[in-house]
């Protein structure tokens, strides 16, 4: 199956509610919620208060990408705020293993995410307790990026990794999805495309159904 996943990262937070409900009316699978903490990444983005807000005005999932250093401290918090997939960096996680563990314990989806420039190898032992990995196709941090061209190898390469070992993991890829990219990444092997100023624009009901067709030519 595959997801759509609008970032809020890129909505307009003067009127956070009704873009959250407008783009999980409209068809969105997933609410992508971007926490960034200025020490893993650049930027300072938002935490607990606003994912629970946020939980008030739609049961759509909330797919929370944890851009944060040390998140074991965290999880229990997010988990309880209503996040239903915690996704962490392996870059960021002392014990992965333990960290997805932890996830799972809290009920939760487990999701690893991982920057562009490292190396796949870092699922070895892992891939198994992965409900998702999330490729980063920009450097973290800030949107509206453009998309990174050698990315798409590494999804095909992720790809191919999941089925070589008969696993059910999903692809999710996060930087840079728009327009020039959404059929790339469908084609390399993708299944949740985050999409933050892409689809948070003049329309964004009618950019959601949009990229929905389009992600209905690609369903098994």
């Amino acid at each position: 199956m595959k997801i759509l996943a609008p970032s809020i990262l890129s909505a307009d937070f003067t009127r956070l509610g009704e873009e959250i409900r407008t783009v999980a009316q409209a068809g969105a699978g997933y609410i992508h919620i971007d926490v960034m903490d200025g020490d893993f990444v650049p930027s300072i983005s938002f935490g607990m208060p606003v994912i629970r807000a946020a939980r008030k005005v739609t049961d759509a999932v909330f797919d929370v990408h944890l851009m944060i250093s040390d998140p074991d401290r965290y999880l229990p918090e997010f988990a309880a705020c209503g996040a239903d997939i915690l996704t962490v960096h392996a870059e960021a996680c002392t014990h992965l293993d333990r960290t997805l563990a932890l996830i799972h314990s809290l009920g939760k989806k487990a999701g690893v995410a991982l920057n562009p420039a490292t190396d796949l190898k870092v699922l070895e032992y892992v891939l198994d307790e992965a409900d998702m990995v999330l490729l980063m196709t920009v450097n973290p941090g800030f949107g509206g990026q453009k998309y990174i061209p050698y990315c798409t190898r590494k999804i095909r390469d992720l790809r191919n990794m999941i089925s070589g070992r008969g696993l059910h993991t999903a692809i999710e890829v996060d930087g840079g999805i728009g327009d020039a990219t959404i059929r790339e990444v469908l084609e390399a092997g993708a299944d949740v495309l985050v999409a933050g100023s892409a689809v948070f624009g003049a329309d964004p009901a009618g950019k959601v159904k949009e990229y929905l067709k389009i992600l209905g030519e690609y369903e098994a």
